[in-house]
């Protein structure tokens, strides 16, 4: 019998080499290869000053106006509108003032760990030298952009989080491709990168399976259970037996909680990237400009572009439309950028309504948890998830108050 581990992205894979190091026999489940859904294609930072909830009044009032914007931050279908309201609904109860300040704190609990758990991950695992020494810039091009920012950045005083505010011109000495029309930047020290995201996947994976870890290839069609998980079955027939059972699917876990009978409040944020390997610049830090909607890293080999949100559910096809708009931004801030020799993805961010992701026991089901739901942090989060789901499964105490991330908690 076994820990079957349903999802080989970054979340997944972190915590089958962290159960199999801890002693548990762990198979690592998944329909497609390893680390292909949104751990290949995500923007390659660890950025721990980005847990504010998307949920305050200062965004989701925006949202009617981006919505008419056909280049605008974010997009939502039509057709699926109408599924998506439910979400909507707890996404706008999530904006009440005291729940924001609980989010705020739950996400910065998390933040705060990162480097703890993620360090030593990569010194065990031998791959320090995927995470790079540079941080990131958060570009305004004036003082009004800068105060629109103001709210994100007092987060960050009132947790801890280091920072440091430039000129555009000590921006530039930093990195000297940027724009002139930059005229503030805030340094992120912490916000560092990853050589490549997909990379760093796949050598976790190769490190769990020299542990004695499994890695099956496989897509759930149920469960089978009596008081407890029993097994997992697949749609060629197959059965794994299992006596634990973690649901890490990503935007797909929505999907597994409703065959068990416990459906979770889940959405998939579409995420776009450019990855340009032929940008004729270089730079060493990677940059978000908000009042923009993008972030740009220099990762894989290349330049990734990437940002905005698009809701329109797991099934309807890219709109590489979005890709096309954050390269367009980019070149504002990087007026030298060249698109040539360059690739476009799209990716399913799995988003709950008030940002925290679901790390937990089932409420309904016994020996089956969840760990999902972590947004545009997946590749930040995922080694104190490994950690605090590692406790949660073999009963060890985590460092940490871990009712905020029940599944019942909606």
């Amino acid at each position: 019998m076994a820990t079957v581990i349903v999802g080989a992205g970054i979340i997944g894979t972190s915590l089958a080499y962290e159960l199999q190091k801890r002693g548990r026999q762990v198979i690592l489940l998944d329909k497609g290869e390893v680390g292909r859904g949104a751990s290949y294609g995500n923007m390659a930072s660890i950025a721990v000053t980005e847990f504010m909830p998307a949920s305050r009044p200062s965004v989701w009032k925006q949202i009617p106006g981006w919505m008419l914007d056909p280049e605008g931050p974010v997009r939502v279908s039509p057709a699926y509108m109408p599924k998506l309201i439910p979400w909507f609904m707890r996404f706008i109860a999530a904006s009440r003032p005291s729940k924001l300040r609980q989010l705020e704190a739950q996400g910065a609990a998390l933040c705060a760990r990162v480097y703890d758990d993620l360090l030593p991950l990569l010194r065990e695992t031998g791959l320090e030298g995927e995470l790079t020494e540079e941080g990131c810039l958060s570009l305004y091009s004036d003082e009004a952009e800068f105060r629109a920012d103001r709210e994100h950045i007092e987060i960050l005083e009132r947790f801890g989080f280091p920072h440091r505010r430039l000129t555009g011109a000590e921006a530039r000495e930093l990195e000297p491709e940027l724009s002139d029309s930059i005229g503030i930047a805030v340094l992120f020290p912490q916000n560092r990168s990853l050589r490549d995201p997909h990379r760093l996947v796949v050598a976790l994976a190769d490190r769990f399976a020299a542990l004695g870890g499994r890695i099956e290839r496989g897509e759930v069609a149920g469960f089978d259970r009596s008081d407890r998980i029993t097994a997992v079955r697949l749609t060629d027939g197959r059965t794994i037996p299992a006596d634990e059972v973690v649901i890490c699917a990503g935007a797909h876990s929505a999907r597994l909680s409703k065959l068990l009978g416990e459906p979770m409040p889940l959405e998939t944020e579409r995420g776009y990237h450019t990855q340009i390997m032929a940008p004729g610049i270089s730079m060493r830090h990677s940059i978000i400009w908000p009042a923009r909607a993008f972030m740009v890293t220099p990762t894989a080999g290349g330049i990734r572009v990437g940002g905005t949100v698009e809701m329109a559910g797991l099934d309807a096809p890219p709109d590489y439309r979005r890709s096309k708009i954050t390269v367009k931004r980019a070149r504002e801030a990087l007026p030298n950028l060249r698109c040539e020799d360059f690739t476009e993805w799209m990716g399913h961010r799995p988003a709950f309504p008030d940002t925290v992701p679901v790390m937990s026991a089932s409420g309904k089901v016994p020996g089956v948890f969840y760990a999902t739901g972590h947004g545009h942090l997946g590749v930040t989060y995922a080694a104190t998830n490994a950690r605090l789901m590692g406790d949660l499964i073999t009963g060890a105490p985590p460092p940490i108050d871990m009712r905020p991330y029940r599944i019942d908690r909606f």
